[in-house]
């Protein structure tokens, strides 16, 4: 790592944190290439991407698989909340996660036809901008900035299992706000609400909750980004009203009507993807406009969602 990104990163995030995410990273790439005990694992590419062409192609859907995998959708969601500040009546936000943008080009390219034209006053992205766990991330980040050169307004952001912190320097750089435990006032006219996100809690547990939310009022109407929504139950007895997230893929290989062979996280199958409510805080899992591991998806179509916020019951 270069010594500039080093101190980079100390500065926004702090020594600690810094070190902490960096010292995980490395624990993970030497796991990844056979060091310590858990050399068989999911995040080891080589194997799994040879099983996984190899099943798709003695079925016959490979290739239909793989155009799937690049026929983005644009998908709406309406959402009510009786406390959303007047102000905000009609606000929408331009979801984007989990792009894989290194080997997901064919499916980024859609995705740049899609946003060309859309109107909306945020957008969000939900983690996981490059395909693999380790290794090299400066193609990702000139991928995810041909995307950026498309997207319009503030953008926000959060990393995913899939990121290494060492690519915050550079999506700031683009103009993406990385929320790493911290909190954002979005205010129009006299009012505000609040975008809180929160650092992996997939795989590297940087996530912390109060820190990301040390800012907002009792009576604040506020919004979690978290790549993954396993922490859904936090989030909701942390009293925020929506929690946007992706991470899932909704199962990426599917069988008829969508039901996922596995999600890989400790959720609720109505969790996966989609809407879904937990106690008072509603949520939302994109199934992500890239593909992981394989660019392939069956009964799953990749997506970007528009949410629009309205007020009223």
């Amino acid at each position: 790592m270069h010594d500039d990104i080093l101190v980079k990163l100390e500065q926004r995030l702090g020594r600690l944190h810094a070190r902490q995410r960096l010292g995980i990273e490395t624990d993970h790439e030497a796991r990844i290439f056979g060091q310590g005990l858990t050399f068989l694992h999911l995040e080891n590419w080589y194997s799994l991407q040879s099983v996984i062409r190899g099943a798709l192609k003695l079925s016959g859907l490979y290739w239909r698989a793989r155009r799937n995998a690049e026929r983005i959708v644009l998908r709406r969601n309406d959402i009510r909340f009786k406390d959303l500040p007047q102000r905000f009546d009609g606000f929408k936000i331009l979801h984007i996660s989990d792009m894989h943008v290194d080997i997901n080009e064919p499916a980024m390219k859609r995705l740049i036809e899609l946003v060309a034209g859309l109107r909306y006053d945020l957008c969000v992205l939900t983690g996981d901008y490059r395909g693999d766990t380790f290794g090299p991330f400066e193609a990702s980040l000139q991928g995810v900035e041909r995307v950026r050169s498309h997207l319009s307004g503030p953008i926000y952001g959060v990393l995913g299992n899939h990121d290494t912190i060492q690519m915050v320097p550079g999506l700031e750089a683009m103009g993406i706000r990385i929320l790493l435990n911290e909190c954002e006032a979005i205010a129009r006219e006299e009012q505000c609400i609040f975008l809180a996100g929160v650092d992996d809690a997939h795989f590297y547990r940087m996530d912390n909750l109060e820190k990301a939310s040390q800012r907002i009022p009792d009576a604040g109407f506020s919004i979690l980004l978290s790549h993954t929504p396993e922490i859904y139950r936090q989030a909701a007895h942390a009293h925020f009203r929506l929690m946007l997230s992706g991470h899932t893929h909704g199962g990426q290989i599917c069988l008829p009507g969508s039901i996922p062979i596995t999600l890989e996280s400790a959720l609720p199958r109505r969790m996966g993807a989609g809407a879904w409510k937990y106690n008072d805080m509603i949520g939302y899992t994109s199934v992500g406009a890239g593909s992981s591991v394989v660019p392939v998806r069956l009964n799953c179509p990749p997506e970007i969602t528009l949410h629009c916020l309205h007020r009223g019951y």
